[in-house]
């Protein structure tokens, strides 16, 4: 790996390279942009090493050699704390700011302690307030029985909700003050062993989300949103999500959406070219993502629920070892695979790249706009697939098929896209 800086006078772009310009609301892309990469902690070097070798080959493929990314190595996570003591160095932090595109693995967090998630600090200082999760089925082994029915994307808020880190331990000076302060002025009494976590979800943030995921769903040509929550329950702050969702859609996207209420008088036939816009409650959703799952097409959710539904969606086509994901600001994104770093796996060369790889797909298509390139990869994967060319977590699914180990996985990738493009 190359030398990766800890401090901001370190920073030195890759020669030849030149920097995403975000203007106006436009964002300008170079032939050969200079594109951030955190390998991360566990897999992580192994799988966004082979992400890095499968994204190069599709480029090149793509555009000839007319196009090309140059990688700025960074730190997070375990290695950055042991490297420049710190699991989020400032120099990462600025050093995607500036570049405005980054691949990262996944960063390992210690549990009920230790320091902050650097995932969720990085989403956070970067403002990337959404989380867009495609779920999709590649041909690959699973035990779902109607797999192929599956292609739905969840977008989740990334800024908020529990995940905003608002919490003290039971024991702390905080937590005291805290429940003093709701005994005193509201008469809400908790135990005194209670730990205490808030839990925001602001009209801004959500609406934000709501007119993104309702413009890209518009634009993609899908059809239907569905928004997701519990507000039976938690009804300012979930059941406000929804509301602040229909907002948006009414007020500004008018002209494309009808809701489900309006076409129960249309015998429940959507309109040709508008969207349908509706909600389900996440205890319901969550069981219809299993029995039903092509009832969804595009879902917006609160952080929290965001997250397990889009772990459930990919169990559905396969687990989380094909579940990428990208994390969008207005005009800057970082790609991630959805899995955690599974340190009992590193360096065994078993690990499965392929959330990373189509995550890298991701940024080629939903920021740089390279949809040619990101094509060559989604085309590769499958057809790897459909050969038998799987890694172990998958191969398990099937009597037929010997599991290729990582290196092995990725270089029938290249040698597929060399052949097929």
């Amino acid at each position: 790996m190359a030398r990766v800086p800890c401090d901001i006078k370190d920073l030195s772009l890759p020669p030849g390279s030149e920097l995403l310009r975000y203007d106006g609301g436009v964002l300008s892309v170079p032939g050969n942009p200079v594109v951030a990469v955190i390998r991360g902690d566990g897999i992580g070097p192994e799988v966004i090493g082979s992400a890095v070798r499968v994204i190069d080959e599709a480029v090149r493929v793509a555009y000839g050699g007319s196009r090309r990314i140059h990688w700025l190595e960074l730190v997070a996570g375990r290695g950055a704390f042991e490297i420049c003591g710190t699991p989020l160095p400032e120099v990462t932090v600025e050093a995607i700011r500036l570049v405005r595109a980054a691949l990262k693995g996944p960063l390992e967090t210690p549990v009920g302690g230790g320091y902050r998630s650097a995932n969720v600090l990085l989403r956070q200082l970067l403002d990337l307030y959404a989380n867009i999760r495609p779920v999709k089925w590649y041909g690959q082994p699973t035990p779902y029985m109607y797999p192929g029915k599956v292609d739905l994307v969840v977008f989740r808020e990334n800024t908020e909700d529990l995940y905003a880190g608002i919490e003290w331990a039971f024991d702390s000076v905080e937590a005291e003050d805290f429940r003093r302060f709701l005994r005193e002025r509201f008469g809400v009494r908790l135990a005194a062993d209670t730990g205490v976590g808030v839990k925001p979800i602001s009209r801004s943030a959500t609406q934000r989300l709501a007119r993104l995921a309702l413009s890209w769903a518009i634009r993609r040509g899908r059809r239907r949103v569905t928004i997701a929550h519990k507000g039976t329950v938690m009804k300012f702050t979930e059941g406000a999500f929804a509301r602040w969702v229909y907002e948006i859609a009414l007020n500004e996207f008018r002209d494309s959406i009808v809701l489900e209420r309006e076409i129960e008088s249309m015998e429940g036939v959507v309109p040709e070219g508008k969207v349908l816009v509706n909600d389900r409650l996440a205890d319901n959703l969550l069981q219809q993502l299993i029995l039903r799952p092509w009832d969804y097409d595009v879902i917006v959710c609160p952080n929290v629920l965001g997250d397990l539904v889009s772990e459930v969606a990919a169990a559905v086509v396969g687990g989380v070892g094909i579940a990428p994901g990208i994390n969008m600001g207005d005009g800057i994104a970082v790609a991630e695979p959805a899995h955690g770093s599974a340190p009992k796996h590193a360096g065994r060369n078993i690990a499965n790249p392929t959330a990373s790889i189509l995550a890298g797909a991701l940024l080629l298509r939903e920021l740089l706009g390279w949809h040619e390139a990101a094509d060559v990869i989604e085309k590769a994967v499958g057809e790897a697939i459909s050969r038998g060319f799987v890694t172990y977590d998958l191969a398990r699914y099937t009597g037929d098929a010997t599991p290729l180990g990582t290196r092995e996985y990725t270089e029938r990738l290249v040698e597929i896209m060399r052949v097929t493009g």
